[in-house]
């Protein structure tokens, strides 16, 4: 397929439940849950047992209607904003979270974190707690000033991004400009996680191709510190799935905060 005829992230429907169904869940032939289950997981729950990385506010800024990212993050703030750009992303993170019938099922991804915490038996009150913390869905809109309007949201402790920029980004630029954005957001002194996909071109939903924007480990690390992050830590996971769905070569995970005033 020529690439200038892919969907955009943001501009066209992305079926939430789909991407769900073939890069997240426990479907038997589901190849990508080392990548895009175990490594994200494994390295937010060190981050975070860390100790350092705590506070009131955390922001999500991610692609689709996605979960297991937050799973640890819930033991450390209070509040847990997610902001989202479509109504159908919105509505399907809202059954999960208010355990609506037909709610996308997130239970291997709660024992894939407890299991990893060393407390397998704790899987029931996993998800009652980042259900709990989740109770702020916002839709929002990149390209106003205020991406919330007219909601002001307090400043961030923390913002999670996992593989948003990755979609949204037509070029170079357009990951520097909304990452200047995000980072807005953000406490001085606040973390900055960010996961993400290197030397990826498109992913695969359905019948749909979408873009995304192929860039290298350097590049994401000079776009950081470009805008006044400094990185604490970098991880780098080799491709592990095999599948034509999408063709990245590598995830990265960061671990950076914004620099005091």
């Amino acid at each position: 397929m020529d690439p200038s005829t892919y969907k955009r992230y943001h501009i066209h429907d992305l079926n939430s439940r789909q991407h769900l169904e073939q890069y997240f869940s426990d479907n038997r032939g589901m190849v990508f849950g080392e990548d895009g289950l175990i490594f994200p997981i494994r390295s937010l729950t060190k981050a975070f047992a860390a100790g350092h990385i705590r506070g009131d506010i955390l922001l999500d800024l991610s692609s689709g209607s996605l979960v297991h990212h937050l799973y640890s993050a819930c033991e450390f703030f209070k509040d847990i904003i997610v902001l989202k750009m479509k109504d159908r992303c919105i509505m399907e993170l809202k059954r999960w979270v208010d355990k609506r019938t037909g709610a996308f099922h997130w239970g291997h991804a709660a024992k894939h974190h407890v299991d990893i915490e060393g407390k397998s038996h704790r899987v029931e009150d996993k998800e009652v707690k980042v259900r709990s913390a989740m109770q702020h869905v916002v839709k929002c809109n990149l390209e106003k000033e205020n991406m919330t309007e007219p909601i002001v949201l307090p400043p961030s402790d923390c913002i999670i991004i996992a593989w948003l920029l990755d979609v949204i980004s037509k070029d170079q630029d357009d990951y520097i400009r909304y990452l200047r954005k995000f980072s807005g957001l953000l406490k001085p002194g606040g973390h900055f996680l960010l996961i993400g996909c290197l030397e990826m071109t498109y992913v695969t939903v359905g019948k749909d191709k979408f873009h995304v924007l192929k860039y290298d480990e350097n590049f994401a690390r000079k776009a950081l510190e470009g805008e006044d992050f400094i990185i604490d830590e970098c991880k780098i996971h080799k491709r592990t799935a095999v599948s034509d769905l999408t063709d990245y070569k590598a995830l990265i995970f960061i671990v950076a905060h914004k620099k005091e005033l």
